[in-house]
Formats: structure tokens, sequence, C-alpha cells
């Protein structure tokens, strides 16, 4: 049965690594909805700037690495919201690797930091507050992946294979909540190249961090539960139809 569409105003905010970029964008956008919202990142320097050009945030310091963290944001949702109901899973570093090349030390811990942020740490975090968010109305768990999940690209493979997890994550845990009944919505957001700090001098024709924070509130009014933004739209079905030509075009991007 297709569930209603998500009310994007009103709710209690997590958006993790929401001190720049994507994430206080979404973040930005939610409190413009008349939503209490927090922001996690790692960064303490980075999280005041955040506060001090949006007062109303709320600024909690995590590492999504340290399982100790994750569950402290449970607890400060519980005591500072009384609860949460829209989980925003954004954090995520990319870096890149030459596996030919490289001597395999210098790749071991870059490897553990980048799947233990971009992926391990999301998993965890949405097990913790899955309890939280199913005493919420309307609640929603709104994963941010990339294009690069659909077609990966030759220069950070351990970045596309935790955005490809993430979007595996999603659908797997999307039929979790339908068939066990549990109200919460999960949702994928899908950008293509943005303009971050994580991006800078890379690639030309980036977005604005506020448009894909713009198509995910309107897909989730929508209910739409693949939010693919700008250029991602066309990858889709060309990855589908022709993936030699999409490989091509993403390979060296």
């Amino acid at each position: 049965m297709r569930r209603s569409a998500v009310n994007t105003t009103g709710h209690n905010v997590l958006v993790t690594g929401g001190s720049t970029g994507i994430g206080l964008a979404i973040a930005a956008a939610f409190l413009e909805q008349g939503s209490r919202v927090a922001i996690c990142a790692r960064n303490a320097s980075a999280l005041t700037d955040a506060a001090a050009v949006y007062p109303a945030l709320r600024t909690w310091p995590c590492d999504l690495r340290q399982e100790e963290d994750l569950r402290r944001l449970v607890v400060r949702a519980k005591e500072e919201f009384g609860g949460l109901s829209v989980l925003v899973n954004n954090a995520g570093i990319q870096l890149n690797y030459d596996f030919t090349r490289e001597a395999p030390e210098a790749i071991l811990e870059r490897i553990d930091d980048e799947v233990d942020t971009n992926l391990t740490g999301l998993a965890k975090l949405t097990a913790l507050f899955i309890p939280v968010l199913k005493q919420a109305h309307d609640a929603a768990i709104v994963n941010v992946s990339s294009g690069l999940a659909l077609v990966p690209k030759r220069s950070a493979p351990i970045y596309c294979a935790t955005k490809a997890a993430v979007h595996s994550f999603s659908k797997s845990l999307r039929w979790q909540m339908e068939d066990s009944g549990l109200p919460i919505r999960v949702f994928e957001v899908l950008p293509p190249m943005v303009e971050t700090a994580m991006t800078e001098g890379r690639g030309k024709g980036k977005i604005a961090p506020e448009q894909v924070a713009a198509a995910l509130l309107a897909g989730m009014r929508k209910n739409q539960s693949e939010i693919r933004v700008g250029k991602v739209r066309m990858l889709a079905p060309v990855s589908r139809f022709f993936p030699r030509l999409a490989e091509r075009i993403l390979r060296d991007a």
C-alpha cells in the first residue's frame, strides 16, 4: 500500500556532517520549515561557525567512527528534543587511492576512516535511532548517497563502494520498514557533484548545496523514495540501458 507523503514542517531533525556543504543546507532548509534542528560533526570550530550563521541550530560534536559518540547523540536527542522524527545521514568523506601505486600501509588506515564514516557509522546510528523514530509522527530516515553509487569513478574506489552500499542499504531498510509496518519512511538522495569543500578543485558544472536540500524536501513531500538530483536523473536510465557509455563518462570524472 502506498504511504502518504511526508509533511516537512515541525520536525525534530538531526543532520550528520551538518556543519558545512550539503548537510548545512539541509539543516537550514528544515529550520525554514519550522523544525528544531541539530547538526553534528567532528570539527568543533565548523560547528561554531555554522551556529553563528544559524543561531537556532543545536550543535552536537560527534565522531561517527566512535560508537560511544553515536550513543550520546541518542541521549541528547531525547534530552533536548524529547525524541527525533527525522534522521539525515549525510556525513561522508572522499579520499583518492591508487592501489597499483601506493604502499599498503599508506592505504589501510584511510580505508577504515572512509568506511567507518560513510557506511558503518551511518548503519549503526540508524539502528540506534529506530526505537526513537518509531515513536514519532511522520518519521523519516534520509540517507545521502551519490550518483557515484550507480556508476563509480576510477580515482575514489572506496568512496564509490561505500555509496553503492548506502544505496543498497537504503533499499533493504525501506523494505524492512514496509514489511514490519513501522511508520518510518526511508529516503535516499543521490546528488551529482556539488560545490562543497570536499569537491574543491574537482570537476565542472557543480550544483549548489541548496539545490540538493530543495530537492530533498520536494521529494519527501511527494513520497519519492529515491531522490535523484540534477544530472543523476539522466545517469540512472543511461547506466541501465547504456552501461558502457555511463562508465566512459564517469570513469575519469
